[in-house]
């Protein structure tokens, strides 16, 4: 699987924008604040129709623009495939699948798998639980769209239940009608929790033979799946909480309360680890993703590097760029000379300066 050409319409600080990208190592280099990070949302975008960034739309979109576009072509197997998305301000997404209109767009996920790996990836284990979530909730979406849409429709309940927490307060007749929340929400949520289950313990099998040989032996990790409640007993857990539910006009019982727990040598790397310890662990779940969609897809994902590599130590960044060799992998970074030093094939390099893009044809042309 890799992306052949990307062409972008009033994209952020991109007026009209046309790539193609090699199936291998794509650099995209230049100063800060030029727009690098802005091609890999679009990527990233067109893939999920999420910004990784979390923006809105109406942020993506250039101002006084009602509409941006994205359109992307890609080999899957070697087939090829078109991705059209428009981007509208205060509307819905519109997307087609080789000229296919589709009616939601969610329906996209796992046409394109991408792993994003940017330098708040590295902050993921000292972070809080929402950041970790959001991680697992990405991926699984990624490869499972049912999933995807439990969860949605898991969090619409739950922004209703809340809500109905908070009226009954002023209306306590209101109180009846509970019940069909609290059943909607343990159906989803059950659904939910199990898939988060199966996710972490194949993540598990994956990480622990790559944290090991990045850290050459001396450590051990092993991930856990940190429930806020066990499946069998959601139910019974939400009628015993519901006085303090009531009291704090807050859901206090379900998924959108779990966690990943993250041990090196038994310490939970979270409180206890070095900040060389929490980026390796960072680094080895980035590994393990790439892995396990490896697995579950029988393909090869593409990767996405956001200004890693200046964030790494030499070790650290030989170990991840051994293992993206057979990858498509397009990198931002501010400057080329660490992957002339590491010998690495570059074989497409782009310069962006200012919302443009100027492809350099060799070496010798940056010099």
């Amino acid at each position: 699987m890799y992306i052949e050409k990307l062409a972008l319409n009033k994209y952020r600080n991109y007026n009209e924008l046309n790539m193609d990208f090699s199936p291998n190592i794509n650099i995209l280099f230049g100063d800060n604040a030029q727009g690098k990070t802005n091609i890999l949302e679009a990527l990233f975008v067109g893939a999920t129709t999420k910004s990784h960034r979390n923006a809105k739309d109406r942020d993506i979109i250039q101002l006084n623009e009602e509409e941006a576009h994205i359109r992307m072509e890609l080999k899957k197997r070697e087939v090829p495939h078109k991705i059209d998305m428009h981007l509208r301000k205060g509307k819905t997404k519109q997307v087609s699948i080789d000229g296919l209109p589709v009616r939601r767009a969610a329906d996209l996920f796992g046409m394109v798998n991408i792993v994003f790996f940017s330098p708040e990836d590295l902050s993921i284990i000292k972070n809080g639980p929402a950041d970790r979530r959001r991680f697992m909730d990405m991926e699984i979406c990624q490869l499972n769209k049912i999933y995807m849409s439990n969860l949605a429709n898991y969090n619409k309940v739950l922004d209703q239940r809340n809500h109905l927490l908070k009226e009954i307060n002023f209306n306590h007749s209101l109180i009846e009608t509970l019940d069909v929340w609290d059943m909607q929400l343990v159906s989803y949520g059950q659904k939910i929790i199990e898939e988060r289950q199966k996710f972490i313990e194949m993540l598990n099998e994956m990480i622990q033979e790559i944290h090991e040989k990045i850290t050459s032996g001396r450590e051990k990790i092993s991930l856990t799946y940190e429930k806020n409640v066990e499946i069998e007993e959601f139910e019974k857990t939400l009628k015993e909480k519901r006085e303090m539910d009531l009291r704090n006009a807050s859901t206090l019982t379900g998924p959108q309360r779990d966690d990943i727990g993250i041990f090196i040598d038994g310490n939970d790397v979270r409180i206890f680890g070095s900040q060389g310890q929490q980026r390796t662990a960072a680094l080895s779940l980035k590994l393990a993703e790439i892995e396990l969609v490896k697995k579950m897809i029988q393909d090869e994902p593409i990767l996405l590097l956001d200004d890693v590599m200046s964030e790494l130590d030499s070790k650290r960044r030989n170990h991840l760029l051994k293992s993206i060799e057979n990858i498509q992998t397009i990198i931002t970074c501010t400057g080329y000379e660490d992957f002339i030093r590491e010998r690495i094939s570059l074989n497409k390099i782009y310069e962006v300066n200012a919302g443009a893009v100027k492809e350099i044809s060799s070496i010798k042309e940056l010099r």
